[in-house]
């Protein structure tokens, strides 16, 4: 069973007195303290604790709480069955490469703007004392969260790179600026030697939590670390028939899309991945294909297949996640809500379309953000998201919105009529499969009986 709020407070009290007790200072740090000050409810709190060693820790603790020692290369302590985490402050010399080339020393008398120094920004530079409610601030991170800035707390921001990407999704998920001064560091430093599953434990916080993930995206043009996403880099400046997208360019649109679709991210974890994913993805083919026609109108024809190939090296550079393959059809079909509506397509045009991507319900979601994505007056935009709401009725009331349809007719009622199991049985499956999709049945009793049919048909000389 998981902890409640009130269980999580209570540990942290407790665990506060406890170590009091014991001649310690401890102080919660970090997240847990910005959150509060923003009135966010916190899962997870950090407490630093100065003045004691990890066996004064352990010694103050061990009657009441177990521990986990897995953090101790780093001077980190885990509270069982709590996002509990109990560090001492050190410091740390860079002796090499990569996020883990450290020389750490826990000093337990520091003093707390040095411990703080090595914090990435300022606004997780603040310390509070969870007995007291003081508050101790020496980098000055309630005036930045106050004003909405993220800025860097000290040159022991450039020891970890990652911290570039940390600036992008922290910029996307309160909506801040970014400090000019932090904008130029950021610069200076290289993706090159970050591996890829820590990328993605950044964007995905970017693509999850960012209430505006375009703040992150043109954070991450002005620092130019844009140059490490070449497949995001030939948006900028593509152009598009203003008559269609008033808003500018397949860049500006693609920002414009994402906040749309954050919005919308009402599903688990993964889809609203896959969602946020296909929406920043959806028009990158376009810079491929887009050219004027007869008429000096910009035209983008077989842009949706075209983005195939860069959503794929694209998610390849963060993530080795095969269920995210379920991105790619949502980019190839993207366009095909209104198609379907326009033309006013059989139901089995929809169920055949549930087959390829992953839901109707995604679908519909990526084309609604991408309406959304175009700064069109309030009625045009009304009467353009008409055919979603259509295609979202028609998907669901064939069954088939947020699931693909199923086979009725399965390999076991071939059995019943005297088959043997293998290969001959797979044609005539599908044959009855092809046949439900067309809407010649759509029960148990109606799929046995073309069964039945379709046998005596290949029975009869």
């Amino acid at each position: 069973m998981q902890p409640t709020p009130n269980d999580i407070h209570s540990a942290v009290t407790r665990i506060a007195e406890l170590l009091t007790a014991r001649g310690g200072h401890p102080l919660l740090v970090g997240g847990c303290v910005r959150d509060a000050i923003l009135g966010i409810e916190s899962k997870d709190f950090d407490m630093e604790v100065y003045g004691l060693s990890i066996d004064d820790i352990r010694d103050a603790l061990a009657s009441e709480f177990a521990l986990d020692f897995v953090g101790m290369a780093f001077g980190v302590l885990k509270v069982h069955h709590f996002d509990i985490d109990i560090s001492l402050p050190r410091v740390e010399n860079k002796t090499n490469s990569g996020h883990k080339g450290f020389d750490v020393a826990f000093v337990p008398h520091l003093s707390y703007a040095d411990a703080a120094s090595r914090r990435d920004f300022t606004i997780n530079a603040i310390m509070r004392d969870p007995l007291t409610d003081e508050i101790i601030d020496p980098w000055h991170g309630q005036d930045d969260l106050h004003k909405g800035i993220l800025r860097h707390v000290s040159s022991h921001f450039t020891e970890d790179p990652l911290r570039v990407l940390r600036a992008m999704q922290f910029a996307a998920r309160f909506n801040f600026e970014v400090a000019p001064e932090t904008i130029q560091l950021c610069s200076t430093l290289s993706q090159d030697e970050l591996p890829r599953e820590r990328l993605a434990t950044e964007w995905e916080k970017l693509l999850l939590k960012g209430r505006t993930p375009s703040t992150g995206l043109r954070f991450l043009r002005d620092c130019n670390w844009i140059r490490y996403y070449p497949e995001l880099v030939p948006l900028i400046g593509c152009k598009q028939d203003p008559i269609w997208h008033p808003e500018g360019d397949v860049w500006e649109h693609t920002l414009r899309v994402l906040d749309a679709a954050a919005t919308l991210r009402n599903y688990d974890e993964l889809d609203n991945l896959i969602l946020m994913l296909a929406a920043l993805c959806h028009d990158f083919g376009k810079p491929a294909v887009s050219e004027v026609d007869y008429r000096g109108r910009i035209i983008s024809h077989g842009h949706e297949s075209a983005g195939l190939a860069p959503t794929q090296s694209f998610m390849a550079r963060i993530w080795n996640r095969l269920e995210l393959n379920a991105v790619l059809p949502l980019v190839d079909k993207h366009m095909r809500p209104i198609m379907f509506v326009t033309n006013n397509v059989p139901d089995r045009t929809y169920r055949r379309l549930a087959l390829e991507v992953k839901s109707l319900e995604l679908l519909a979601d990526l084309a609604e953000a991408d309406i959304l994505g175009a700064s069109l007056p309030g009625e045009e935009r009304e009467s353009r998201l008409q055919p979603i709401t259509a295609f979202r009725e028609r998907s669901r009331s064939l069954n088939v919105s947020s699931s693909a349809p199923k086979p009725i007719v399965l390999g076991r009622y071939l059995l019943e009529r005297g088959f043997q199991p293998g290969p001959k049985l797979k044609p005539i499956l599908n044959q009855c499969f092809d046949a439900q999709l067309n809407g010649e049945f759509n029960d148990l009793e109606g799929g046995l009986k073309f069964l039945d049919k379709l046998l005596a048909k290949k029975e009869t000389p």
